[in-house]
């Protein structure tokens, strides 16, 4: 089997995963959570501080999880690498994936930056195919411009050659 790409992401990407997971973990715990509360306010049964309790133990747990285990190793399997002809890209835990996109199949390259990656300087670079988008998260912006560009003159080059 071919060798991991040679480029990780930048390392403040971890920071941005945990922010980003803290914010979703607390707006699913919220959506859960808070209908119990108007529940037991409303009629209170045993059961439901039993699920509370249950609902806020799994809440802690799922945040030392995403928050604390996760971002070091997902970091450590984010690579990717960039060649004349193809993009190479490996990712995942527990489901590795590895996608090598030819750059003939490249139909767009973009840059994006939401509110908290640009907080940390970082951006995303996501490479459109027919067969959908792949996107390497957190590189620093001078870098994400530079591989989107690179990536550019590549997929044109490619597309003269046919």
């Amino acid at each position: 089997m071919k060798d991991l790409p040679a480029n990780q992401l930048n390392p403040k990407i971890t920071r941005v995963w945990r922010i980003n997971d803290a914010i979703w973990l607390t707006i699913a715990f919220l959506c859960v959570f808070i209908p119990f509360v108007i529940a037991a306010a409303v009629e209170p049964a045993g059961w439901i501080f039993i699920t509370l309790g249950a609902t806020a133990l799994v809440y802690v747990v799922c945040m030392v999880l995403w928050l604390v285990v996760l971002p070091p190793i997902r970091f450590v399997r984010w690579r990717y690498e960039l060649s004349d002809n193809y993009l190479d890209i490996a990712r995942g835990i527990v489901w590795r994936k590895r996608f090598v996109i030819p750059f003939i199949r490249v139909q767009n390259t973009d840059t994006r930056q939401g509110p908290i990656l640009r907080a940390f300087g970082l951006a995303s670079v996501t490479i459109s195919t027919a067969a959908g988008e792949h996107e390497i998260p957190g590189l620093d912006a001078e870098t994400a411009d530079q591989l989107r560009d690179k990536a550019a003159e590549l997929a044109r080059l490619a597309q003269e050659d046919v």
